[in-house]
């Protein structure tokens, strides 16, 4: 057998370099090229703005129960004033007193069984339900409604299938508060997405709600899904406004309430008269608000928004408080102390709220025209925000110690496109077909 000929690595190197010297240079050599390559890939993730933040389950199951304890008591709290008292302030000793049984009474208002019925979609069809499915499922609800969901529904039942439901040339009420009251679940089902919660505005919002009462319900949610992550109450309501049009009457408020605060940061009262001059008084803001610019009672989505805002702001982190000041700014004296108070459980998380409001909780009852106990609807939140993670390209990682950890992307979000009631766009001529039709069991008008 003949000599071996010189490999083509040693004649590459001649014969100063040994076979040995000249593999350890290659690997080198190679270890350089790839580490390159992994900081250019490191860079071009920043590039794009590739960051996450980490959100233990235990963290966000904490978090995600707050919020409903918060609407809960909020919505019970209130009850009581609802509607009494219009464009004036409630007197301090008209507040109802506290009682921790009073937690109860949430079981059978329409804050909190209207949303578990879009709920209920999401479980049953998931997160790519169609618009027109979900307005099937809210038209065979057998609930009684008032203003935009009323008037949506019985469109709906009349075959006006979305988003023609919520369009005011068939909706006389869509700036009405109506999605703002019942948006709490997409921000407790989407932390940190505000993307998804514009998302699930357009489709459950447009059942019967068009401009501003679709962007109170965006605006609401982004202040939940904010809430997971920030404390601040001025960087969470600046967080909810980031989700709807600037150009919109409804960020108006929002950023006239954020500057009279700013002016007046230990008088509401001085800020609640402000906002009744100009959202209440002020014919030119109520150009399409059901109740008529001469009328004390106002459910416009804006003004109401206004209240929550107030109770979150000058609650400074207060669970009463802030409770007590949403309520006492009158009007949906129910609907907007729960807004509220559940954005800031959400910041506390249920080991942050004291027992007395949530001690007496009948674990046991279910809510009202649903399947769903406390517990049933806080096992489907966790369900959805598990798959919403996945869904905007977040990971699920599992710590050392074995805990579930959520990474989710950080991501501004885009607003929806600018509508105004008073100067609406061209309706989408939506119609359910004849096998749609017979999938609804009510008739228009039918109240149950």
């Amino acid at each position: 057998m003949g000599s071996a000929r010189p490999s083509a690595l040693s004649r590459a190197w001649g014969k100063g370099m040994s076979f040995s010297r000249a593999a350890v240079f290659l690997w080198w050599l190679r270890m350089f090229c790839v580490t390159i390559g992994l900081v250019a890939g490191g860079l071009a993730g920043m590039a794009v703005g590739q960051e996450f933040r980490r959100l233990p389950v235990s963290v966000y199951r904490d978090k995600m129960a707050g919020g409903w304890i918060g609407q809960m008591a909020g919505v019970a709290w209130g009850g009581p004033t609802e509607f009494r008292w219009r464009a004036q302030i409630i007197p301090a000793d008209q507040m109802p007193t506290w009682q921790p049984q009073m937690i109860n009474d949430a079981f059978g208002q329409d804050d909190l069984y209207v949303e578990m019925t879009f709920l209920r979609t999401l479980e049953v069809h998931g997160w790519d339900v169609s618009i027109r499915q979900a307005g099937i499922d809210f038209a065979n609800s057998e609930y009684r409604l008032w203003h935009a969901n009323r008037a949506g529904r019985d469109n709906l039942r009349s075959g006006i299938a979305p988003p023609d439901s919520g369009h005011p040339q068939f909706n006389k009420h869509a700036d009405d508060i109506d999605y703002q009251i019942e948006a709490d679940f997409s921000g407790l089902i989407a932390p940190g997405m505000p993307q998804l919660v514009i998302e699930l505005g357009e489709k459950f919002g447009r059942l019967m709600n068009y401009g501003d009462g679709v962007y109170g319900g965006q605006f609401v949610g982004g202040m939940y899904a904010a809430a997971f992550f920030e404390s601040d109450p001025v960087r969470i309501v600046e967080a909810g406004l980031r989700c709807i049009p600037q150009e919109s009457q409804y960020a108006e408020c929002i950023r006239d309430v954020l500057q009279w605060y700013k002016e007046a940061p230990d008088n509401w009262e001085a800020t609640w008269q402000k906002i009744e001059a100009k959202y209440n008084l002020n014919p030119d803001y109520r150009r399409y608000s059901c109740s008529g610019p001469k009328s004390e009672f106002n459910i416009d989505a804006k003004i109401n928004g206004a209240y929550i805002a107030m109770g979150l702001l000058y609650g400074k982190g207060d669970f009463a408080q802030t409770i007590i000041i949403a309520t006492r700014c009158g009007q949906d004296s129910d609907c907007n102390p729960s807004n509220a108070a559940g954005v800031l459980g959400t910041v506390l998380g249920r080991s942050g709220i004291s027992a007395e409001y949530h001690s007496a909780l009948d674990l046991s009852r279910r809510f009202s025209h649903t399947p769903y106990t406390f517990n049933d609807v806080l096992a489907v939140c966790e369900k959805l925000a598990r798959q919403a993670v996945l869904r905007v390209g977040g990971k699920i990682e599992t710590s050392p110690s074995g805990e579930e950890i959520w990474l989710i992307p950080v991501r501004e979000p885009s607003p929806s496109k600018l509508e105004q009631c008073w100067e609406p766009g061209p309706i989408a001529n939506s119609r359910f077909t004849e096998a749609e039709m017979a999938q609804i069991k009510f008739p228009p008008g039918e109240q149950q």
